[in-house]
């Protein structure tokens, strides 16, 4: 039961780690592409990779076993760590998140009523970007919920009240989120959002929880064809 839970652990914490830095790294480039500068900041980066990915994936790591685990047959000597259901989830989730941060991006701006950040020629702090770099943020939170199952199991929340550290690091994470938002200032490229701002952006962290639903149900043998 130990060593399978391990192993999940593993597993989770990829699962998990993946999707932050694929979505991360195509914003940042993309951005750089099309309008010659990342809408996700070198210290938000950071913060993102050295500091929430970090405690997070220590969170995922730690789960308790269960014995649910020896209900299910053994890992073969050959099966890859990363399973196909992961795979699925990845792609998944970073198709959600990259469709939410372009479509802020390039029509945000118009959707939520504020001036656009882009092609901005002085160093100050935008609304726009704020958005996106906090609803990025809220959609890793929420997903680092989804993460923590890797069998395509639908209820996310299952046991998730007997790891005291990993609800204990989840509301840190978010807390320290909302001080950074609100009162970052240059350090971090913020600016103060409104609640209607901060509203949005958690509904499209939440969308996470949704969108797995939806990714679960896709079968996973259509990963098996080309």
């Amino acid at each position: 039961m130990w060593g399978r839970n391990v192993y999940d652990s593993i597993a989770k914490f990829l699962q998990f780690q993946l999707t932050v830095n694929i979505v991360a790294v195509i914003v940042a480039f993309l951005g750089a592409c099309f309008i010659q500068d990342s809408p996700l900041k070198l210290v938000q980066m950071l913060w993102v990779n050295l500091i929430m990915d970090t405690l997070a994936s220590l969170a995922l790591a730690i789960e308790m076993p269960t014995t649910d685990l020896l209900m299910r047959k053994p890992y073969g000597r050959t099966k890859p760590l990363v399973s196909r259901t992961m795979i699925k989830n990845i792609i998944g989730q970073g198709i959600y998140q990259l469709t939410v941060i372009f479509t802020l991006l390039f029509v945000g701006e118009k959707f939520l009523d504020i001036d656009s950040g882009q092609y901005r020629t002085d160093s100050e702090p935008t609304q726009h970007f704020t958005i996106i770099f906090n609803t990025f943020v809220m959609m890793t939170l929420f997903n680092e919920i989804n993460a923590r199952k890797i069998h395509g199991q639908r209820n996310v929340f299952e046991g998730i009240f007997t790891n005291p550290i990993f609800y204990c690091i989840w509301i840190a994470n978010a807390g320290a989120q909302v001080l950074i938002v609100q009162f970052g200032g240059h350090a971090f490229s913020t600016v103060p959002l409104t609640i209607a701002q901060w509203a949005w952006c958690i509904f499209f962290g939440v969308g996470t929880l949704v969108w797995y639903q939806v990714v679960t149900t896709v079968p996973t043998s259509a990963l098996n064809h080309p």
